[in-house]
C-alpha cells in the first residue's frame, strides 16, 4: 500500500495533508525518514511511526449510516449520487461498500464495509439475518396481512417469501406498521405489500441484525461502529 494512502486510511488527514506531513520529515518507515508518498509499505511487516508514535494498522473500517433519500446504495454511479459520496476522504480510502442495498427512496439503517466476509456472512440467505422497517402504508393494514405475512406471500415474480412479522402501529387510510423479513429480495417490502392490495408510500429501515439505527444520527450522517458492535455482528455470522 502506498505511504500517503495507508496514513490517510489511520486518520492523519487527507493525501494532501499527508504529503505536508511527509514534508516535514516527520514520517519514518523501518527507522528512515521518508518522504516519498508513493513509497509501498507493508501494512502488517514495516514499522511506521509519526513523530516517533508507531501507527497501528487497522484493515477493515465499519460504519453505520442513517441512509438519506436521493441517493442510491452502491459504491459508484455515472449518473445518480451514492452513499460513498456522503463519506469524507478518510472512509473513502478504505475502498467500503454498502452491506445489502436501499432503494433510493427508503431512508435509514445502512451498514458500510470493506469486510467482505462479514458482509457475505450478513447476507446470506442461510444465516437469516433480521432487517426491520418502519413504513407508512396507503391503505388500512390488518391482522389479516399480518397472517399473510407470516405464511409468506407470492410476490409479482411468484417468489414466495419466508415468514416475516408484522407489527400495527396505526391502522386507517394511511396506516404506519414495522415490518421484520429476514430476506433482501428486490423492493421486498413494497412488493409485499403489494401482494395484499396497498402501497407503501414512505419505508425506512430501523436495524439489521443486533445492530439498530443511532437516533443521533441526521440524515445522510454516519459514524464508526464501536468495538462491541462490530463483535455482535461477528457474534450473529
Amino acid at each position: 500500500m502506498r505511504l500517503d494512502k495507508f496514513l490517510s486510511n489511520m486518520g492523519y488527514g487527507s493525501r494532501k495533508e499527508v504529503k505536508v506531513l511527509l514534508k516535514s520529515k516527520a514520517v519514518e518507515v523501518n527507522g528512515e525518514v521518508v518522504r516519498d508518498p508513493k513509497v509501498h509499505v507493508n501494512e502488517t511487516a514495516d514499522l511506521v511511526t509519526v513523530s516517533g508514535e508507531k501507527v497501528e494498522y487497522t484493515e477493515f473500517i465499519y460504519l453505520l449510516m442513517n441512509k438519506p433519500q436521493g441517493v442510491i446504495s452502491a459504491t459508484e454511479d455515472k449518473y445518480e449520487g451514492t452513499v460513498i459520496d456522503l463519506l469524507e476522504e478518510a472512509e473513502r480510502n478504505f475502498e467500503p461498500f454498502p452491506v445489502g442495498r436501499l432503494d433510493k427512496d427508503t431512508e435509514g439503517f445502512l451498514l458500510l464495509t470493506n469486510d467482505g466476509k462479514l458482509a457475505h456472512e450478513l447476507l446470506s440467505p442461510k444465516k437469516h439475518v433480521d432487517k426491520r422497517y418502519f413504513a407508512v402504508i396507503d391503505g388500512r393494514v390488518t391482522a389479516k396481512d399480518g397472517a399473510a405475512f407470516e405464511q409468506g406471500v407470492m410476490l409479482d415474480d411468484g417468489y414466495v417469501t419466508k415468514p416475516a412479522q408484522l407489527k400495527i402501529l396505526k391502522s386507517g387510510e394511511k396506516s404506519e406498521i414495522e415490518l421484520t423479513i429476514t430476506e433482501g429480495k428486490f423492493h421486498q417490502v413494497k412488493r409485499m405489500f403489494q401482494s395484499v392490495g396497498k402501497e407503501v408510500t414512505y419505508l425506512k429501515r430501523l436495524s439489521m441484525g443486533p445492530l439498530e439505527l443511532d437516533p443521533k444520527l441526521k440524515l445522510g450522517e454516519y459514524r464508526h461502529l464501536a468495538e462491541e458492535e462490530i463483535e455482535l455482528l461477528k457474534q450473529r455470522k
